[in-house]
């Protein structure tokens, strides 16, 4: 955010706040009442914004009883728009928020959100389903939203099973076995077209900071490095600002300088990520599991009928030494907060409470994750989702408000991980195997999972500094790995992070962590 659009936007949170505080001393004033039988929305968007009067649409309003209009905005764009509304007068009633996001948390703490830590225990869909991500999504053991529930494991390797046939290697287990698959995948023509075209490891230039889920960031978990925030010596400190995040980092580097990952790692587009792979150019993808769903949907949309030998999965690696250490992810992804400037009440509050707590029903997840059963799915096994009629156009169109917008409003799961929902599973054996798969690895790796330490805060400093520090991290990881810095030029960029303000929030953040309830 610009300096300039920092100004307005501070200058909005402080006009907010002031007309919240004189509409709370004056019991609301003769402030319009919002229409109990509307409920408004802003979500980001996937594709193409529904119709208000699409069939999907209408079918959840029936089911609610109450009407509702969502303001869909591209996912490219969400970030810039949510700073731009929440400096602005016009805020929907729910918006799909990152709770941790410095502008929303300033917001919140200034009273432009509903503090719901104390009102969830009366609506039962509402209640969290999990403390510790209820804790993870937290503002200092504050909640202000509803988290939307993700997988607390879900990172893993996708491997070239073909490739690994050629080149006679097991699946790893470990970093070396890894470094091997990745120099064999480079050297030893597994595509069998007799040239050296290929390479081992598929990275993109990687949208978010520090601490994102980056492939990096898995990587540095695997050597023991924090996963973004752990204990070290009786405090907590940043991931990068111990000796194994160095050493990560060293051992990818000599992967990148003898050609093992691809060349364009930091400026590959992440959304071509799986091309390198279904071309037959890279072999081996560090992500989320569900991604060999994505791959081997790749292989079998062209006609592959052998698709599933394509495609392996293996969860996280250990070290050299034989320890393991998982990458856990924060157990949510964004929460519907409710403004208090849309809603000035209790029994407005309460109004849309009871009306997501009735989407947090089976019934209410299944249309916004699943659609329509029996006109775009049908429910297979009593707990999995089965696309039908997918040729017939107003079907689709059903469908693609499930993918691109409506299933941004649920919190119980996506139609990827099921949830209360169903899980959506295409037909065939191959993704029978790789979901059982998965289920494996998931309850293998959470035995070894490490969690970030420092998820249930935000520093102020975080909220004050952080946007102007947060990239010197990821740039610097990116400079050391292309050979543009070396180690000491690293250990430099990571000192200025430190005297750009990192050192108080460091300090704040452990203050923070000893405040929260045991």
């Amino acid at each position: 955010m610009s300096a300039s659009r920092r100004r307005r936007f501070l200058a909005g949170v402080l006009t907010l706040t002031a007309a919240l505080t004189a509409s709370a001393c004056s019991g609301g004033g003769d402030a319009a009442q919002s229409d109990p039988n509307t409920i408004t929305f802003m979500a980001k968007l996937f594709g193409t914004a529904p119709e208000p009067t699409g069939e999907l649409q209408q079918a959840i309003e029936k089911f609610l009883g109450k009407k509702i209009k969502v303001t869909w905005v591209p996912n490219a764009e969400y970030t810039e728009k949510m700073n731009v509304t929440l400096a602005s007068d016009s805020i929907p009633q729910v918006v799909v928020v990152d709770p941790k996001m410095p502008a929303f948390v300033k917001a919140a703490q200034a009273g432009a959100f509903w503090d719901l830590t104390d009102k969830l225990d009366k609506y039962p869909n509402l209640k969290p389903a999990d403390a510790r991500t209820a804790l993870n999504a937290s503002v200092n053991g504050k909640i202000y939203g509803l988290y939307r529930m993700r997988p607390l494991l879900r990172s893993a390797i996708v491997i070239r099973k073909d490739w690994l046939e050629k080149v006679g290697l097991e699946e790893p287990k470990t970093i070396d076995d890894f470094y091997e698959i990745a120099k064999a995948f480079t050297e030893k023509d597994p595509d069998g077209n007799g040239k050296k075209d290929t390479y081992g490891l598929i990275i993109p230039k990687w949208p978010g900071d520090y601490a994102s889920a980056s492939p990096y960031d898995v990587i540095e978990t695997w050597f023991g490095a924090p996963n973004g925030w752990g204990a070290r010596d009786g405090k907590v400190v940043p991931g990068f600002d111990t000796p194994e995040f160095i050493e990560a980092n060293k051992w990818l580097k000599k992967m990148i300088d003898e050609g093992l990952v691809n060349p364009d790692y930091a400026t590959l587009d992440s959304a071509k990520w799986n091309e390198p792979f279904h071309q037959g150019k890279g072999g081996m993808i560090i992500d989320v599991n569900i991604r060999s769903r994505q791959l081997l949907d790749l292989f079998r949309e062209e006609g592959d009928k052998n698709y599933g030998d394509k495609v392996a999965l293996v969860g996280n690696l250990a070290r050299s030494d034989g320890k393991k250490f998982s990458y856990a992810f924060t157990g949510y992804a964004d929460s519907l907060a409710i403004s208090k400037q849309s809603v000035r009440t209790e029994a407005e509050l309460d109004n849309v409470l009871k009306t997501l707590d009735k989407l947090a029903t089976k019934e209410g997840q299944v249309l916004l994750q699943n659609g329509i059963e029996g006109r775009n799915f049908k429910v297979e096994n009593g707990d999995t989702a089965a696309l039908i009629n997918e040729d017939d156009p107003a079907v689709k169109t059903v469908q693609d408000n499930v993918d691109d917008a409506f299933t941004q409003l649920s919190t119980k799961g996506t139609m990827d991980i099921g949830g209360i929902a169903y899980q959506r599973v295409p037909s065939g054996q191959p993704y029978r195997d790789i979901l059982a798969k998965q289920k494996e690895l998931v309850e293998e790796d959470l035995k070894t999972a490490v969690h970030n330490e420092a998820l249930p805060v935000v520093a102020p400093s975080q909220i004050e500094k952080g946007p102007q520090i947060s990239k010197i991290i990821p740039d610097a990881r990116i400079k050391f790995l292309s050979g543009a810095i070396d180690e000491a030029g690293l250990k430099a960029e990571i000192q200025r992070w430190h005297d750009g303000g990192g050192t108080q929030i460091v300090a704040e953040t452990n203050d923070l962590l000893a405040k929260l309830p045991k």
